[in-house]
Parts: C-alpha cells; sequence; structure tokens
C-alpha cells in the first residue's frame, strides 16, 4: 500500500492534470512516484517511446511506488482527504530507466511557440500520411523535428518528443514562453512550464549471448 500527501490542493490538482493525461491513452498504465527531496516526482511512459514527467510538493510512504494512472487520478480526483491512496502498487509493471539527477547541461532555451506548431506540423503529416498502425509512422516520429546547440552540445530533438510534449500539454504556446533543452551525454530532455519530457539521446545497445 502507498500514501501520497500532497502538500495543497494546487499540488493536488498538478498531480491529477498529470495522471489524467496519462490515463487518456492509457487507464492501466504505470505511474511511477518517487520521492525528490521535498517533492514527489511522477513519472510516465507515452505512447511516442519518450518519458513524461511532473513533481509536485508531497510526501509519500514507502519512497518510490509504481500504480495505475486511472487509479491515481480518481484517488486525487474524489474527496479532499490530506492522504490518498493511489490505488495498488504494481512496481513490476515499471520496466523503463529513469536519467539520472545529476549532470545536466543547458543547450539552449526555445520559445514555446515554434515547438507546438512543429508538433502540430507532425500531427498533420501523420493524418495525411498514416503508418501501417494507423497513427504516425515510426519514419515520422523519428525525422529531426529541431536541432538546438550551446555549451558545446548538438541535440537533434525527433519529432517524437514534441509530439510528446503536446500530448502532456506541457508547453503552452505562448508567444513570450520559452522551453528549456539540457542534455548529457546519454540523455536529453525539454522542460517546459507544465512538465517534462525526457528520451535518450542513443538507443541501448542489445546485450550479446
Amino acid at each position: 500500500m502507498a500514501l501520497l500527501h500532497p502538500a495543497g490542493k494546487a499540488d493536488r490538482d498538478d498531480a491529477a492534470a498529470f495522471a489524467g493525461r496519462v490515463a487518456r491513452w492509457d487507464a492501466v498504465g504505470p505511474i511511477r512516484l518517487k520521492v525528490d527531496g521535498e517533492l514527489v516526482r511522477l513519472w510516465a511512459t507515452t505512447p511516442f517511446d519518450t518519458l513524461a514527467t511532473r513533481a509536485v510538493h508531497a510526501g509519500l510512504q514507502p519512497s518510490d511506488a509504481t500504480v495505475h494512472a486511472g487509479n491515481l487520478l480518481s484517488a486525487l480526483a474524489v474527496g479532499s482527504a490530506g492522504d490518498v491512496d493511489p490505488g495498488t502498487v504494481i512496481d513490476a509493471a515499471w520496466r523503463s530507466q529513469l536519467p539520472p539527477q545529476q549532470g545536466w547541461i543547458t543547450v539552449d532555451d526555445v520559445p514555446a511557440k515554434v515547438l507546438a506548431e512543429l508538433a502540430d506540423s507532425g500531427v498533420e503529416r501523420a493524418k495525411s500520411a498514416p503508418g501501417p498502425a494507423g497513427g504516425a509512422s515510426t519514419a515520422l516520429l523519428d525525422s529531426e523535428a529541431i536541432t538546438v546547440s550551446g555549451n558545446g552540445m548538438r541535440v537533434v530533438i525527433p519529432m517524437r518528443m514534441l509530439m510528446a510534449l503536446s500530448g502532456m500539454g506541457f508547453a503552452p504556446p505562448s508567444p513570450d514562453e520559452l522551453v528549456r533543452v539540457s542534455a548529457t551525454d546519454a540523455w536529453m530532455r525539454i522542460d517546459a512550464r507544465y512538465g517534462a519530457v525526457v528520451r535518450r539521446r542513443h538507443a541501448l545497445l542489445p546485450l550479446m549471448f
């Protein structure tokens, strides 16, 4: 059993908004809750093969637990008790590696409006030329959406990251708002107003037996 204790209504609403976006894709999809100092960071996978994350001020027992998105949403949306029971713990369902907490280098700040327009163009391309499953093709998702450079790093951001950012509602296309692109040697990350999307820069090599 896990217990989540949001610090206030705003944190409760933020966590519910995150869970709601994930549940819209998959109500039984896993959300990992993990203590990060005085915050609890929520992690989820997305249909675009990226991770999505958002942090809220909260307490959590135990300090690391994975639950169903739909159960977490229901628990946050119903009632106003301080402690939230997010439902059955399903730690074994989480199979994605989390990125490191340290070592990130800021590469550039990009207008949110630019990324929103690029994501919209990707959606239109997916509609006009859908993949075999009816959605965006792998070729489209892996296509280069934008490249940013700075602080000695060059990061190629694929369309799938922008679609995940848009799908999670993290970056409203405000004319003046910026989102931050940062990276390590192995990971890249886009931080926007309401959360971040994270992905490995290079695929892991398969194990050889």
